[in-house]
């Protein structure tokens, strides 16, 4: 592990499924050498069914408890759940605050047509997420808006092209 930055840093990638969340993580985990926490990982490593709301929670809870040990610490922390909800991103914005962590929002857009592609082309999810799921949890997600991103140290919404994201041990693009 690298040694700790001087100020400890959450970032907080929020979005819908497809919308290159893991991708985006992946890349500021490497770039910033921080650490990433993906409920979806750990489920998947876990073999627990992804849909599975309660186990979910506990394991969001899990990585949260690590990930302020980890702030404590002076590390860069990234938390890759989607965080749909407004009062979620500011429970953790508040608590990383309170540890004395600069706290940034990463949103991830894309048109829904964009987001449903992209999650029927990488076929990653078993049991697949099917359209009528999707427009449902898009519906219940709420967005950013501009004064919530106000109370960020640092905030970026970045809107995905049409491009299919496709995964890059496919061969494809």
């Amino acid at each position: 592990m690298e040694r700790p930055s001087a100020e400890p840093r959450l970032i907080i990638v929020c979005g819908l499924p497809g919308s290159g969340k893991t991708r985006h993580a992946r890349l500021l985990e490497e770039g910033l050498h921080a650490i990433r926490f993906s409920a979806d990982e750990w489920m998947t490593d876990l073999v627990l069914d992804l849909y599975d709301e309660a186990r979910r929670e506990k394991v969001e809870a899990l990585q949260w408890k690590f990930g302020q040990e980890l702030l404590a610490l002076g590390h860069t922390v990234i938390i890759e759940w989607g965080t749909w909800g407004r009062a979620e991103r500011d429970a953790l914005r508040l608590k990383a605050q309170s540890i004395g962590a600069r706290v940034d929002l990463h949103y991830l857009s894309a048109p829904v047509d964009v987001l449903l592609e992209r999650i029927q082309r990488r076929g990653a999810e078993d049991p697949p997420i099917t359209r009528d799921a999707f427009l449902r949890w898009a519906e219940q997600f709420q967005a950013p808006t501009s004064e919530e991103m106000a109370l960020f140290d640092n905030a970026c919404l970045i809107e995905a092209d049409q491009t299919i994201i496709e995964d890059p041990a496919s061969g494809s693009k």
